[in-house]
């Protein structure tokens, strides 16, 4: 088999998460014959992140990068630009989402059934998301099948998993937390299909390091418009590989 994993970790402000984060990716065994290494871009942190991470930069399986605080989006195209994988899948730094899942999405892709798999916390089991959270994600699902007709349960899951012929040569326009929507109709516009897994989720408050907000919030969903129906400029591009 001889592919490569790469979790990609963008970290910002989570001097509390980010070291039991990296130790159960580390812990996660994945099929034989298969590798992994952690790409963690810490976004400009003004915590004990940098230090933590820094203490890190010498372990074989991780490698570190700084950049000061541009968001998400350009956390997660710096750590996907670094990486040299087979494989990419999105991690964030807290503990919502357990690395153990990892395997199961890996597994279609393994078999050849798809190139891009997504869990889905609506498909599996959800603890302590609010009311008010589940109807934005519920809005969002419903747009991308009016808008896109490709039906998904999770759209803004940060597990994201996709190879790297899947992401050759899309370019990201949007910033901060637009990377989920934006990336997924960019899959569907290469007429890729999408396969969705359940997944555990667990999240976390506002007071325990929560950063979405209602305004990031609609940024992620006007990506789902925007490039439905673009601009006659928007010709710019970044590709992601």
């Amino acid at each position: 088999m001889n592919k490569t994993l790469s979790v990609i970790v963008p970290a910002y402000n989570e001097q509390h998460t980010v070291g039991p984060i990296l130790d159960k990716i580390k812990a996660v065994v994945l099929p034989d014959g298969m590798s992994k290494e952690i790409v963690v871009v810490n976004d400009g942190s003004t915590d004990r992140t940098v230090a933590i991470l820094n203490r890190r930069a010498g372990d074989p399986l991780i490698k570190v990068f700084h950049q000061a605080n541009a968001g998400k989006t350009a956390a997660l195209l710096h750590g996907l630009k670094q990486a040299t994988g087979d494989i990419f899948v999105v991690q964030d730094a807290d503990l919502e989402y357990d690395p153990q899942q990892l395997p199961l999405l890996l597994a279609p892709i393994l078999k050849g059934e798809a190139q891009v798999v997504y869990g889905s916390r609506f498909l599996g089991s959800i603890q302590e998301m609010k009311p008010i959270n589940r109807y934005a994600n519920v809005i969002s699902n419903c747009t991308l099948g009016l808008l896109w007709g490709q039906r998904l349960t999770d759209i803004n899951t940060c597990y994201k998993m996709f190879t790297r012929e899947a992401v050759a040569g899309i370019d990201i326009h949007s910033s901060h937390f637009g990377f989920d929507t934006e990336v997924t109709v960019k899959f569907l516009k290469k007429g890729l299909r999408i396969i969705e897994i359940p997944i555990r989720y667990k999240a976390r408050t506002r007071q325990e390091g929560k950063k979405m907000r209602w305004s990031t919030a609609l940024k992620m969903y006007w990506q789902l418009i925007r490039h439905r129906f673009p601009p006659n400029d928007a010709n710019a591009q970044k590709p992601l590989a």
